[in-house]
Protein backbone atom coordinates (compact mmCIF):
# COMPACT_ATOMS: atom_id res chain seq x y z
CA UNK A 1 0.00 0.00 0.00
CA UNK A 2 2.85 2.41 0.84
CA UNK A 3 4.43 1.74 -2.55
CA UNK A 4 1.19 2.67 -4.28
CA UNK A 5 0.90 5.94 -2.34
CA UNK A 6 4.53 6.83 -3.09
CA UNK A 7 3.96 6.01 -6.77
CA UNK A 8 0.81 8.16 -7.00
CA UNK A 9 2.44 11.09 -5.19
CA UNK A 10 5.49 10.82 -7.46
CA UNK A 11 3.38 10.80 -10.61
CA UNK A 12 1.36 13.78 -9.39
CA UNK A 13 4.54 15.70 -8.53
CA UNK A 14 6.03 15.02 -11.97
CA UNK A 15 2.77 15.97 -13.72
CA UNK A 16 2.52 19.26 -11.84
CA UNK A 17 6.20 20.02 -12.56
CA UNK A 18 5.79 19.32 -16.29
CA UNK A 19 2.57 21.35 -16.52
CA UNK A 20 3.76 24.41 -14.57
CA UNK A 21 7.04 24.61 -16.51
CA UNK A 22 5.34 24.10 -19.89
CA UNK A 23 7.71 21.22 -20.68
CA UNK A 24 5.09 19.75 -23.01
CA UNK A 25 5.40 22.79 -25.34
CA UNK A 26 7.72 22.54 -28.35
CA UNK A 27 11.18 24.08 -27.98
CA UNK A 28 11.64 27.79 -28.55
CA UNK A 29 13.85 28.86 -31.48
CA UNK A 30 15.72 31.31 -29.25
CA UNK A 31 18.11 30.77 -26.36
CA UNK A 32 18.07 32.16 -22.82
CA UNK A 33 14.31 32.05 -22.41
CA UNK A 34 12.22 29.26 -20.95
CA UNK A 35 8.86 28.22 -22.33
CA UNK A 36 7.23 29.23 -19.07
CA UNK A 37 8.81 32.71 -19.22
CA UNK A 38 7.64 33.19 -22.81
CA UNK A 39 4.02 32.38 -21.97
CA UNK A 40 4.12 34.48 -18.79
CA UNK A 41 5.48 37.52 -20.66
CA UNK A 42 2.39 37.54 -22.87
CA UNK A 43 -0.09 36.60 -20.17
CA UNK A 44 1.23 39.25 -17.76
CA UNK A 45 1.16 41.98 -20.42
CA UNK A 46 -1.76 44.09 -21.53
CA UNK A 47 -0.30 44.14 -25.06
CA UNK A 48 -1.46 41.85 -27.86
CA UNK A 49 2.09 41.12 -29.02
CA UNK A 50 5.14 40.96 -26.75
CA UNK A 51 8.87 40.95 -27.52
CA UNK A 52 10.69 37.84 -26.33
CA UNK A 53 14.27 38.31 -27.48
CA UNK A 54 16.73 39.81 -29.96
CA UNK A 55 19.07 37.30 -31.58
CA UNK A 56 21.17 37.17 -34.73
CA UNK A 57 19.69 40.31 -36.28
CA UNK A 58 16.07 39.39 -35.54
CA UNK A 59 13.54 40.22 -32.89
CA UNK A 60 11.23 37.48 -31.66
CA UNK A 61 7.70 38.19 -30.51
CA UNK A 62 4.83 36.10 -29.18
CA UNK A 63 1.11 36.64 -29.72
CA UNK A 64 -2.08 34.66 -29.43
CA UNK A 65 -3.11 32.58 -32.42
CA UNK A 66 -6.90 32.64 -32.39
CA UNK A 67 -8.58 33.30 -35.80
CA UNK A 68 -6.03 35.46 -37.64
CA UNK A 69 -5.50 37.62 -34.58
CA UNK A 70 -1.76 37.00 -34.88
CA UNK A 71 -1.59 38.52 -38.38
CA UNK A 72 -3.63 41.55 -37.30
CA UNK A 73 -1.41 42.09 -34.25
CA UNK A 74 1.71 42.01 -36.44
CA UNK A 75 0.21 44.38 -39.01
CA UNK A 76 -0.82 46.82 -36.29
CA UNK A 77 2.61 46.78 -34.60
CA UNK A 78 4.52 47.29 -37.85
CA UNK A 79 2.14 49.96 -39.17
CA UNK A 80 2.87 51.98 -36.02
CA UNK A 81 6.49 52.05 -37.25
CA UNK A 82 5.47 53.25 -40.72
CA UNK A 83 5.43 49.88 -42.52
CA UNK A 84 2.66 49.30 -45.05
CA UNK A 85 1.32 45.76 -45.37
CA UNK A 86 1.48 44.46 -48.96
CA UNK A 87 0.66 40.75 -48.94
CA UNK A 88 0.80 37.46 -47.11
CA UNK A 89 2.47 34.42 -48.62
CA UNK A 90 2.55 31.28 -46.50
CA UNK A 91 3.97 32.19 -43.11
CA UNK A 92 5.46 35.48 -44.36
CA UNK A 93 3.86 38.89 -44.13
CA UNK A 94 5.40 41.38 -46.56
CA UNK A 95 5.68 45.07 -45.75
CA UNK A 96 7.16 48.12 -47.47
CA UNK A 97 8.40 51.47 -46.23
CA UNK A 98 10.15 54.14 -48.34
CA UNK A 99 11.31 51.57 -50.90
CA UNK A 100 12.54 49.09 -48.28
CA UNK A 101 11.00 45.65 -47.94
CA UNK A 102 10.48 43.75 -44.72
CA UNK A 103 9.30 40.18 -44.18
CA UNK A 104 7.82 39.14 -40.84
CA UNK A 105 7.60 35.37 -40.55
CA UNK A 106 5.24 33.55 -38.26
CA UNK A 107 5.59 30.16 -36.70
CA UNK A 108 2.75 28.35 -34.98
CA UNK A 109 4.34 27.42 -31.66
CA UNK A 110 1.33 25.79 -29.97
CA UNK A 111 -2.38 25.82 -30.63
CA UNK A 112 -2.62 29.00 -28.55
CA UNK A 113 0.53 30.93 -29.44
CA UNK A 114 2.34 32.16 -32.54
CA UNK A 115 6.00 33.19 -32.64
CA UNK A 116 6.96 36.09 -34.90
CA UNK A 117 10.43 36.74 -36.34
CA UNK A 118 11.12 40.27 -37.59
CA UNK A 119 14.44 41.81 -38.73
CA UNK A 120 15.70 44.33 -36.15
CA UNK A 121 15.73 47.02 -38.86
CA UNK A 122 11.95 47.42 -38.61
CA UNK A 123 12.37 50.04 -35.83
CA UNK A 124 14.39 52.43 -38.01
Amino acid sequence: MKKMIVFVVSVLFIAVFVFTNKLFYPPLPMENLSKKEAVELLNDSNKAIVKLASENGYEWYITRSAQSIADENIKKMLSQNGWLFKQKDGSGLFFEKQGDRLIATTQMWTGDYVLVKIPVTFNK
